[in-house]
């Protein structure tokens, strides 16, 4: 039987509320897993897992982490008891470490909430192995694309790759005007989202790479990197030919778009 050939899939995790808070972003996941083949194992560079280098879970059974705060406690009373896969950790180091770059492995790590949240709505059985990979602001976007390409021979073998982040993420904007979930969406973030998808739809992979540097208020709409790296990732490991599968906005300044890859 010919193993399915994965895409590579770039997604906005959002607040954690995703999980109780209708909108099209949630609804858009909780579809996803019905809109790629059924993957032998999942692989995730989430926002939320920033190293000084990369690092690969490697537990068996990775836990639940609950990063974050001031949420209602049914938020941390879900866990996503998803199997890790040492085997699969350990190919992803040594595919990444062929490209130049040493990958630690932690035996002891969790799935944090850029990645569970969205595999919990994608995936809700928690029966597909999962494996992280630790994205790295000390790096540029080209180390992170390096890093994608490192990974793309995953794809032929049926792991899904999945970058998690959110296309804007200015978090300040939200608390300091106390936005609600269904706020207006202001101009520099409708322009910023809009210049990244003008820059895919003509092939600029360069320009998506420095879209902080260049696109219309990059860093109003990134303050910090991490959120924006996992889609470079994301980029290498799929091909820059992109698709669009969602857009929409929560709390007006939250970017929700997903890409796909390869």
């Amino acid at each position: 039987m010919t193993r399915a050939v994965q895409p590579a899939l770039f997604v906005s995790h959002g607040s954690p509320m995703i999980l109780f808070e209708p909108s099209p972003a949630r609804d858009f996941l909780a579809g996803l897993g019905s809109q790629v083949a059924r993957p032998d194992a999942i692989l995730m560079l989430s926002a939320h897992h920033d190293m000084a280098g990369p690092v690969a879970t490697a537990s068996p059974a990775p836990p639940t982490i609950h990063d974050f705060g001031g949420f209602p406690q049914k938020l941390f009373d879900v866990r996503y008891p998803a199997p890790g896969d040492p085997a699969l950790a350990a190919e992803v180091a040594a595919l990444v470490g062929g490209a130049g770059i040493a990958v630690a492995l932690d035996g002891q790590r969790g799935l944090d909430h850029g990645a569970w949240v969205p595999l919990l709505l994608a995936w809700p059985d928690a029966d597909i192995p999962v494996v992280q990979l630790s994205i790295s602001s000390a790096h540029p976007p080209e180390w992170h694309y390096r890093v994608g390409q490192a990974l793309t021979p995953l794809r032929e073998r049926n792991v899904l790759i999945i970058g998690s982040g959110s296309l804007t993420h200015n978090l300040r904007a939200i608390f300091a005007e106390r936005r609600d979930h269904d706020a207006a969406v202001p101009e520099w973030v409708s322009e910023f989202a809009d210049w990244v998808q003008a820059r895919f739809d003509v092939g600029d992979r360069d320009a998506v790479l420095h879209a902080v540097e260049r696109g219309p208020h990059g860093r109003r709409n990134h303050p910090t990197p991490d959120h924006i790296l996992p889609l470079f990732a994301a980029m290498g490991a799929g091909g820059a030919q992109a698709e669009r599968l969602h857009h929409s906005y929560t709390y007006g300044v939250l970017a929700m778009d997903a890409y796909r890859f390869g």
